[in-house]
């Protein structure tokens, strides 16, 4: 009789990468891990003996058309309508620990398949792929940087009362701003050195933890990289620090605007291209200037970004930070090492020439808001684009260049031809579905705000 366990190899049998580092790290369960259209978690905790990684597992196609309510759109076009399976296969490079976790237990990331093999074109994980190839097909390959910024607040029982900030070691919540003060960071060191050893443990290659512009608000920056690489890492810090924070009687929240009379939150995207064969930025030429590629990348990301925008606003609550004059841009101009315009070219090295996108709120699912950066200028360096003038002074006194609602962004999206076949025709048709679910039903609250000032006024 063959009593071995699933994972573990009969004699001779090649040890897998996730068969090996189960048994190294004697784990008993495994997350088997999906992001969904908002970046949201989903799948199964799997028992180590059970986990199967050569078979899949499965779970049902209408993961991808769930809204963050937990409801479904009328329009479910996109998906087959007898309710299909889609079969779920791991990424070896994405096996990790848990390390908050009470038993041993590793989680791992899983691309989605049908049955015959195809790719399901509506996962976000599928969309950046899908735009890396793009670049590879011309020999480039892109080089990202997320910086996330998010806030610690006091745990919120009732949706109906404004969040806080924290209280720190202090005993003392933070009342003004306290732009890059290390000991604004200090107040909160225990939750930090459990951040910190929890991403060392994930290898989530932290650069910088800064403290930013709002009351408890931080930004971490990720070290430069792949940018499937820098999407999982992020997708893994937002879990990473919710957890933290939770074990010390917090929330960590990457909504784009949590409080009313602080500044938003972004995801900013430094981006740069490299020639695959050379190992050079594409962005410089030979003699350090910058190169028309570089000049067609930023020029696509202005023709493009408006359409793009429900990628990186994807939410209700995401254009509440898109306002003048509060730390978040508010149309597509450029300039050199200027924080007031939509895309910012840093000061660096020609070898490190880049572009950071700052149109990003933290709220952007971090698969989805990479590819539709990387496609935007990747269409501007294909249809070789020439940009606006660098701005001097502040973009902030220009005319707003983006949209200002989730249905406005929609609407440019859905026609944007070139964007469309660049990230997918289904996968465009599956979130304007999700999109516009989430959007009529937030349609059908009424506010404190309209009951304040309506209820009796008018």
């Amino acid at each position: 009789m063959n009593t071995r366990k699933k994972h573990e190899p009969v004699a001779g049998e090649p040890v897998s990468v996730i068969r090996r580092f189960l048994r190294d790290h004697r784990i008993g369960e495994v997350e088997a891990v999906v992001p969904d259209m908002a970046g949201v978690a989903r799948g199964k905790l799997v028992p180590a003996e059970k986990y199967v990684e050569e078979e899949g597992m499965r779970l049902p196609e209408s993961i991808f058309l769930q809204t963050v309510t937990g409801e479904y759109p009328a329009d479910d076009s996109a998906i087959d309508p007898s309710e299909i399976d889609i079969v779920l296969k791991a990424d070896p490079s994405t096996i990790r620990v848990v390390p908050w976790a009470a038993e041993p237990t590793a989680q791992v990331i899983h691309d989605c398949y049908y049955s015959d093999g195809r790719p399901v074109t509506m996962s976000p994980r599928y969309v950046l792929r899908r735009v890396l190839d793009l670049y590879a097909a011309h020999g480039w390959e892109p080089v990202v940087a997320p910086e996330l910024e998010f806030f610690l607040v006091e745990p919120n029982l009732d949706p109906d009362y404004p969040l806080k900030p924290p209280v720190g070691r202090s005993g003392r919540p933070e009342n003004g701003r306290q732009s890059y003060s290390i000991s604004a960071v200090n107040e909160f060191d225990p939750l930090f050195d459990d951040v910190y050893a929890y991403c060392e443990a994930q290898d989530i290659a932290i650069d910088t933890l800064i403290h930013e512009a709002g009351a408890a608000q931080m930004e971490i920056n990720l070290l430069h990289g792949n940018a499937m690489s820098l999407a999982d890492q992020a997708f893994l810090f937002k879990r990473t620090a919710r957890e933290a924070a939770l074990r010390h009687k917090m929330y960590a929240t990457f909504m784009a605007k949590p409080m009313a009379k602080e500044p938003g939150s972004a995801m900013h995207i430094h981006q740069s291209v490299l020639d695959v064969k050379t190992g050079q930025n594409v962005f410089s030429q030979p003699d350090g200037t910058p190169s028309p590629l570089f000049f067609a990348h930023i020029a696509g990301l202005q023709k493009y970004l408006p359409a793009a925008m429900p990628l990186f606003a994807p939410n209700v609550n995401s254009y509440r930070r898109v306002t003048r004059y509060n730390s978040a841009p508010i149309n597509v101009q450029w300039g050199y090492d200027n924080r007031t315009a939509g895309l910012r070219v840093p000061v660096a090295s020609v070898a490190n020439r880049r572009v950071e996108n700052r149109l990003g709120g933290a709220d952007a699912n971090p698969y989805l808001a990479i590819a539709a950066s990387l496609a935007c200028g990747y269409l501007g360096m294909v249809e070789a684009l020439k940009p606006t003038e660098p701005i001097i002074g502040s973009a902030y006194d220009l005319p707003f260049g983006l949209p200002r609602t989730l249905a406005e962004g929609l609407s440019l999206l859905r026609d944007s031809k070139p964007l469309n076949e660049a990230i997918g025709d289904h996968f465009v048709k599956a979130y304007a579905a999700v999109k516009e679910a989430e959007y009529d039903a937030y349609l059908q609250v009424i506010s404190a705000w309209e009951r304040e000032h309506l209820l009796l006024n008018v």
